[in-house]
């Protein structure tokens, strides 16, 4: 926990690794200091096919799963971060954005919790 899963058009890991781009995310998310660097998740999946407004403009949406308990302006500073740095690191891709879902403490399961 968390989870970052990161969607962008396929043309984006052309102008970045994944693996850079996913190590960004990952850098982003520990230094806001809200999580133990250990817990953090990133992947990524890009996108061939995709149609973005009626158009193939490239894009990078992550969708950020963290456990319950963080206020709204810790989820903000969040998005601003990872926003911010993948806009540093890909200027020229016009669509970045983020979303935050919480997962619920208590209905949350993994394979240690059983």
């Amino acid at each position: 926990m968390p989870h970052f899963v990161i969607d962008c058009s396929e043309n984006v890991i052309r102008l970045k690794s994944a693996d850079d781009i996913m190590q960004e995310v990952f850098n982003s998310a520990s230094s806001t200091d809200l999580f133990d660097a250990s817990e953090i998740k990133v992947r990524i999946n890009p996108f061939a096919y995709y149609n973005n407004g009626n158009s193939l403009d490239d894009f990078i949406h992550v969708f950020a799963y963290i456990m319950e308990g963080r206020n709204t302006d810790q989820k903000a500073k969040l998005s601003k971060a990872i926003v911010s740095k993948l806009n540093a690191i890909l200027p020229e891709v016009p669509v970045i954005s983020i979303n935050i879902k919480d997962f619920e403490k208590a209905s949350y399961c993994n394979k240690t919790m059983v």
